[in-house]
C-alpha cells in the first residue's frame, strides 16, 4: 500500500456479525492471537475460520467504540483442524453444514481443500455424500474460490472488492482474463468503474495509445459524461472534437471507431436540422417511443366533455370566483381536447385552474389520478388540491432490480386504472420516467402536464417539457397574469421581474422579500446562522427544523451546503450529553437534527401514532432524527406523521438538511427560504437556479451577499442548453403524416 500511515494485522476469523451480500460489507471480529477485534470493510465472502491479513487503520466508533477499518485485506486458507471445520460449518461453501463438514474434516484433516479443489469425487468415500451432492459442493467452491482469486488479481489494479464483485457477477470466472485483454471493459454498462481508471490500469499494462478498445471506451465515455449532464445525445462532430482531445488521437481513428460503434448499434445516429447526433440506444428508444406515443394520442384523443361553458359558469358562482380568460382556455382545452400542458409562474392561478379542471372531470364520472416526481412535490399537490397524489415511481409501482434500476409494474401490458392523468412539477420529469408514464396510460385517456418551464430542468437526462413546448403540437396554455392578491407578495412579483431578467426590488423591506447587503462569506456565514437561531425565531417565531430552509447553489465552499450544515447544526442543535450521536460517511447525526432522505426507498417501512403502516420514503423527504439507539444500531427518524425506523447501511440515505442545495429543493415549498449570494462556481450561477431558490418561499425569502452576485445571475440567462431529440421526432412525425 502506498499509504505508510496505514497498519496491518492478522489473524482468524472468529465471527461475521454481518455481511452485505450486494456489495461486500462485512463486521467480522478476528482473533489476532492477543484479542478479539471487530473489523469493519468491505470484504466480500469472508467467512468464520479464514485467515485474514487486514490493511487499515484504528477508528473511534462513538456508538460502537474502537474498531479496524479496512481499507484492503488478503485471505489464506485456514491454517488448522480447528479453524478449517469453523470454516465449513459456517457455511462458506453451499451444500456443507455442520454436520458434513465434520464427516470431511475428519476423513481428510488439512488437506480437505485440496481434495474438494483437485479431487472432488474423493467426498463419495464419506457415507451420504451422493454424487449429485459433489458435483453441487465442487461447484460451489470453484465459484467461490474463483471469486476470491479474481479479487486478489483485481486488487493488483486497484480495484476495490466491491467492484471486483460486480466485474465478478458480469463476466464470471473469466473476469481476470478479460480485465487483461480489455481493460475497458470495465466501464461498461453494470461495472461503472471510470474511464480514467480503466485507462491507469491500461498504461500499466503497456497498452498504446492508439488501441482500438481505447478509443472505443472513450467516445462511449464522452456520450456517457454528457448524458450525466443532462443531454439525451450530442452532436457528433462535438463528440468527436471532444474525444480526440481527450484521447489525444488524430480524428480519422476517432471517426472510424464512431462508424463501428454506429455498424454495431452500440450508439444510434440521427440527423436533424442539417446535423448528425449521437444517442445511447436506450435514450433513442426511448424518445422516439414518447414521441410516437404522442401522435397517437393527438390521433385518438380522450372523448370530449360536454357542456364544459356550463360547468365552467356553475363552478363560477357555487364558489364567487370568476376564472380569467387564460384559466378559461385551459380548462376548456383540457376538456375538450384531452391533453393539456398548463405552464406559468407563481401567482398565476395554475392551481385554481387545475382545481377546476378535476373538479369538472370528476363530476362528469371520470376517475383522475394526480402524481408529482417527487414524494415533497406529491404532497404539496395533494394539500393544494385536497386530493391524494402519488409520486411517479409509486403510481407505477416501481420495483428495483439487482443493479438498483427502477422496474415498473404499470406498462403498456398492464395499464393505469384511469380516465385522466394530471402530472405536476413537469420540468422535473426526465425522459426516462417520461416514457414509463406514456407506456402506462391506457388509450384515449387524458394528460394534463402542469409545470414552469423558467424553472431548472430534469437532474436526469431530457428537457421534456421545454421540447413539447417548442414543437406547437399540443394545446399549450400559459399563464401570465398576476392576481391581485399576488400583487401584494415581493416574493412574486421579484420571481416574475428575474425571469424577464431585471433586477428585483432590494430596497423594500415592507413585505417578505429582503436583501441583507454583505461582500464578506464570512460574515454572510455568520448572518445566515444567527437567522436562523434567532432572528427569524423571534421576530415570526419560525422553527429553524420545520419552518426555516437555507438554500445554496452548490455543496462545496465556504457557503455551500455541506459547510452550512456544519455551521448551523453546531448553533442549533449543538453536542449534548443527553443526546446520542453516529457518524455515518463522515457526517455527523446527532438527536434532534433535521434530515432529508436522498434517495427514493420503496422498501422503508414506517409506522403513525394510529396504528396505520406503510412503505415507501422518498428523495427530499424531510424528518427530525428523534433516537439514535447503539445496541440496534438503529436512527429513528421522524417525516412528519410518520415514524421510520432506519438501519445504519440505509442510514447513509440521509443527509443534514438545514441548509440544502436549489436543485434538492424543487417541489419543495416552505414558510421561510435564505440563501447566500455570492459569487462561485460559473455553472451555477444563472437565472433559472436564482428563480427556482426564490420560488421556493412561501411567505418569506432573505437574499444575503451582494447586489453584483444577483445582477450576474440574472444576466446569464444561458439555460442549460441539452441536446434532446424528443422535439425532432414530433415535429418529424408530423411532417411524414402529412
Amino acid at each position: 500500500m502506498k499509504n505508510e500511515n496505514l497498519l496491518e494485522m492478522t489473524g482468524s476469523v472468529e465471527q461475521v456479525i454481518f455481511k452485505n451480500e450486494k456489495n461486500g460489507y462485512a463486521i467480522i471480529e478476528i482473533n489476532n492471537g492477543e484479542e478479539l477485534v471487530t473489523v469493519v470493510g468491505i470484504m466480500p465472502l469472508v467467512s468464520a475460520g479464514e485467515e485474514l491479513r487486514v490493511v487499515g487503520n484504528w477508528i473511534n466508533n462513538p456508538n460502537y467504540g474502537t474498531q479496524f477499518k479496512a481499507e484492503a485485506f488478503e485471505r489464506s486458507k485456514p491454517s488448522t483442524t480447528v479453524a478449517l471445520l469453523k470454516y465449513l460449518a459456517s457455511g462458506a461453501i453451499k451444500g456443507i453444514g455442520p454436520s458434513t463438514a465434520g464427516k470431511i474434516v475428519d476423513a481428510f484433516g488439512m488437506n480437505t481443500l485440496d481434495i474438494i479443489e483437485k479431487e472432488p469425487e474423493r467426498l463419495c468415500e464419506i457415507k451420504g455424500i451422493t454424487k449429485a451432492k459433489v458435483k453441487k459442493i465442487s461447484e460451489e467452491f470453484q465459484k467461490t474460490h474463483g471469486i476470491k482469486e479474481i479479487m486478489l488479481s483485481l486488487g493488483s489494479y486497484g480495484i476495490s472488492p466491491e467492484e471486483s464483485v460486480r466485474v465478478w457477477k458480469y463476466f464470471g470466472p473469466e473476469s481476470a482474463e478479460r480485465v487483461q485483454e480489455d481493460p475497458y471493459c470495465l466501464c461498461g454498462d453494470g461495472i461503472e468503474i471510470e474511464f480514467d481508471r480503466a485507462d491507469g490500469i491500461a498504461a500499466s499494462l503497456e497498452r498504446p495509445q492508439d488501441d482500438r478498445c481505447r478509443i472505443r471506451a472513450g467516445i462511449l465515455h464522452v456520450l456517457k459524461h454528457n448524458i450525466a449532464n443532462g443531454h439525451t445525445c450530442l452532436p457528433a462532430d462535438k463528440l468527436l472534437k471532444t474525444s480526440t482531445r481527450m484521447l489525444g488521437i488524430a480524428m480519422e481513428l476517432a471517426t472510424e471507431m464512431l462508424e463501428e460503434l454506429k455498424a454495431d448499434a452500440s450508439i444510434i445516429s440521427a440527423v436533424f436540422n442539417g446535423r448528425e447526433y449521437i444517442f445511447t440506444p436506450k435514450l433513442y428508444r426511448s424518445e422516439v417511443y414518447s414521441a410516437g406515443r404522442l401522435q397517437m394520442m393527438l390521433h385518438y384523443p380522450a372523448q370530449s366533455i360536454i357542456g364544459v361553458d356550463d360547468s365552467i359558469s356553475a363552478i363560477e358562482e357555487a364558489f364567487q370566483i370568476q376564472y380569467a380568460d387564460g384559466q378559461k382556455q385551459a380548462i376548456k382545452e383540457a376538456l375538450l381536447k384531452g391533453i393539456l400542458i398548463l405552464t406559468g409562474g407563481p401567482g398565476t392561478g395554475k392551481t385554481t385552474t387545475l382545481n377546476a379542471i378535476i373538479k369538472i372531470l370528476e363530476e362528469k364520472g371520470e376517475k383522475v389520478l394526480l402524481a408529482a416526481p417527487t414524494g415533497r412535490a406529491a404532497k404539496r399537490m395533494s394539500e393544494l388540491t385536497g386530493q391524494e397524489a402519488k409520486t411517479i415511481h409509486r403510481m407505477l409501482q416501481v420495483e428495483w432490480d439487482e443493479n438498483d434500476l427502477p422496474v415498473f409494474a404499470k406498462n403498456e401490458k398492464n395499464l393505469l386504472e384511469c380516465d385522466a392523468l394530471v402530472i405536476d412539477e413537469l420540468s422535473m420529469v426526465d425522459t426516462n420516467l417520461f416514457e414509463a408514464v406514456l407506456r402506462a396510460l391506457p388509450l384515449g385517456s387524458r394528460l394534463i402536464m402542469v409545470g414552469d418551464c423558467d424553472q431548472l430542468p430534469s437532474v436526469g437526462p431530457g428537457n421534456v417539457l421545454r421540447d413539447l413546448i417548442v414543437t406547437n403540437r399540443f394545446p399549450v396554455v400559459q399563464l401570465d397574469r398576476i392576481f391581485r392578491q399576488s400583487m401584494q407578495s415581493l416574493i412574486i412579483t421579484n420571481a416574475h421581474r428575474i425571469v424577464k431578467g431585471q433586477m428585483p426590488e432590494l430596497a423594500d423591506h415592507s413585505s417578505d422579500f429582503f436583501f441583507l447587503p454583505s461582500n464578506d462569506p464570512s460574515e454572510i456565514r455568520r448572518t445566515i446562522v444567527e437567522l436562523c437561531v434567532t432572528r427569524l425565531p423571534a421576530s415570526y417565531g419560525y422553527s429553524p427544523l420545520t419552518d426555516i430552509q437555507v438554500l445554496s447553489p452548490g455543496r462545496k465552499g465556504e457557503l455551500g451546503t455541506m459547510e452550512l450544515n456544519k455551521r448551523i447544526q453546531a448553533a442549533v442543535n449543538p453536542p449534548d450529553k443527553s443526546k446520542k450521536e453516529v457518524s455515518i460517511n463522515g457526517i455527523l447525526f446527532r438527536e434532534g437534527d433535521k434530515v432529508m432522505q436522498v434517495k427514493n426507498n420503496y422498501n422503508l417501512s414506517w409506522s403513525k401514532s394510529d396504528g396505520s403502516c406503510g412503505e415507501g420514503v422518498f428523495n427530499g423527504d424531510l424528518g427530525i432524527l428523534c433516537a439514535v439507539d447503539r445496541r440496534a444500531s438503529t436512527l429513528t427518524v421522524l417525516m412528519d406523521d410518520r415514524v421510520v425506523l432506519y438501519e445504519l447501511e440505509t442510514a447513509a440515505e440521509l443527509e443534514l438538511a438545514y441548509a440544502m442545495t436549489v436543485h434538492k429543493s424543487q417541489g419543495n415549498e416552505f414558510p421561510a427560504v435564505v440563501m447566500p449570494m455570492y459569487l462561485g462556481a460559473p455553472q451555477l450561477s444563472y437565472r433559472n437556479l436564482l428563480y427556482t431558490a426564490i420560488t421556493r418561499a412561501r411567505s418569506l425569502l432573505i437574499l444575503v451577499g451582494t447586489r453584483r452576485t444577483i445582477q450576474t445571475m440574472i444576466d446569464n440567462n444561458k439555460k442549460t442548453r441539452r441536446y434532446t431529440g424528443l422535439s425532432y421526432f414530433l415535429t418529424e412525425g408530423a411532417e411524414n403524416e402529412e
